[in-house]
């Protein structure tokens, strides 16, 4: 990072307006959950969120490590008040007609810390850590866009409007932009940089799944893999209230082959899998049926003069191991931690302190995601003479402990560590 990026074009944004401590955009888990931790330091937090809460949000499947960041910023007790469907690991299916079937119990893992999360519709989950920012001290404004912003050292020039076209001009000592997909600042400040993942397109909806008790474990996701195309995979979370999050995940080349209405599509994909076709022959969707394609995205740099990017507004890997919100989450805290020493007078280098240690958790995932997709860690979770210390060290990853350093399989080696085991499991 070299601490240049572009202003706006209006570089003559009026430098009047309230001044506040810290700005955050985006009042999602990161935003949230960073607003609160640096709210109850007594610092002026003002939040602007572009939506209006409650608002569906993907990501629906928490991990394990997250209930440590949720309790670190205080708000663990108004998740639990929530009764969010209890998660305790993962499972997979892979063949024709499901036949083969892996899970990992989050309990069994190798790192310290929580065993157990929740799986959680995103638009009760988001208001909840919202609505506890709120209490703790953050002022939280919805429906407001972002629209201009010029960084500096001293001081960052903000400039929003509302849902009525008013605009309003903003002097923060700091922004940090949660916006997640909306990526505020990487399009404002010109940070945006090719993803080097393939492009790929998810479907998905939620349903009133009608699934007959027992059928599968609710306490864990389902992701199974479409039965001749390894990389083309099904999530299935389910929820409290007798919903599930259901979606599907290819290359945009495979989504092509299918015609129809995105409903028809989806369900026509979900047919090719027929273990979870099975599950699902009763289900009706009770949202419209979404599309995002591409959403793998990168930045030049996760911090500048005066901002810093956290969660998805920095990077995006991809859906299937639920990384999101823990990235998101272990962004906010790191952020929190840092921007108050600097606050307090001491002499911040946010790589450190923030770019870097982020980066080792965000390495991790992205060798997990790597070999899901080249195969090679479908052939460890399905291998059925698992080393136990190795399946338990695996079992943290899935679990959210990306950021263990006495885990092996995790950091820039895991790429390679996996590679190794695989083969390993292949050859018996």
């Amino acid at each position: 990072m070299n601490g240049q990026t572009k202003s706006p074009a209006n570089g003559s944004m009026n430098r009047q307006g309230r001044k506040v401590d810290v700005l955050v955009i985006g009042a999602g888990p990161a935003g949230a959950m960073v607003s609160a931790q640096l709210a109850t330091r007594g610092y002026e937090v003002l939040v602007l969120e572009k939506q209006k809460f409650p608002r569906f949000s993907i990501g629906e499947s928490l991990l394990a490590n997250s209930l440590q960041f949720i309790e670190a910023a205080g708000m663990g007790e108004a998740v639990f008040a929530r009764n969010f469907q209890f998660k305790n690991g993962a499972a997979f299916v892979r063949g024709r007609q499901g036949e083969e079937y892996a899970e990992y119990n989050f309990a069994e893992k190798s790192s310290a810390g929580p065993g157990f999360t929740f799986q959680v519709p995103r638009a009760d989950f988001d208001q909840a850590l919202a609505n506890e920012a709120a209490r703790q001290g953050a002022e939280v404004q919805y429906e407001i866009e972002i629209t201009a912003v010029t960084p500096g050292d001293d001081e960052v020039l903000v400039e929003s409007r509302d849902k009525a076209g008013a605009l309003t001009p903003y002097r923060a000592r700091f922004v940090l932009d949660a916006s997640g997909f909306g990526r505020t600042l990487p399009r404002l400040l010109d940070l945006e940089r090719p993803s080097d993942f393939p492009v790929r397109a998810a479907l998905f909806t939620q349903v009133e799944d009608r699934i007959e008790s027992g059928a599968f474990d609710r306490q864990k996701i389902r992701v199974s893999i479409h039965p001749e195309h390894s990389d083309v995979w099904y999530w299935l979370i389910p929820f409290s209230n007798g919903r599930c999050s259901v979606g599907v995940v290819a290359t945009r080349e495979f989504h092509q082959r299918f015609t129809g209405t995105t409903q028809e599509r989806l369900f026509k994909i979900i047919g090719e899998e027929t273990s979870l076709a099975k599950l699902l022959a009763r289900a009706t969707p009770v949202i419209p049926v979404g599309e995002i394609v591409g959403y793998a995205a990168r930045v030049t740099c996760v911090h500048g003069p005066g901002f810093a990017l956290l969660g998805n507004a920095a990077e995006f890997l991809d859906p299937v191991f639920s990384s999101g919100v823990t990235i998101a989450m272990q962004s906010a805290q790191l952020a929190a931690a840092a921007l108050d020493r600097q606050f307090r007078g001491e002499r911040v280098d946010w790589e450190e302190s923030f770019a870097r240690p982020l980066a080792y958790g965000v390495d991790t995932f992205r060798a997990f995601v790597n070999t899901w997709y080249d195969g090679s860690l479908q052939d460890i979770f399905f291998y059925d003479r698992q080393d136990p210390a190795v399946r338990r060290m695996i079992c943290s990853v899935l679990a959210g402990y990306a950021w263990d350093t006495t885990n092996p399989y995790t950091g820039p080696h895991a790429y390679r560590r996996l590679k190794t085991l695989a083969e390993m499991c292949r050859r018996g």
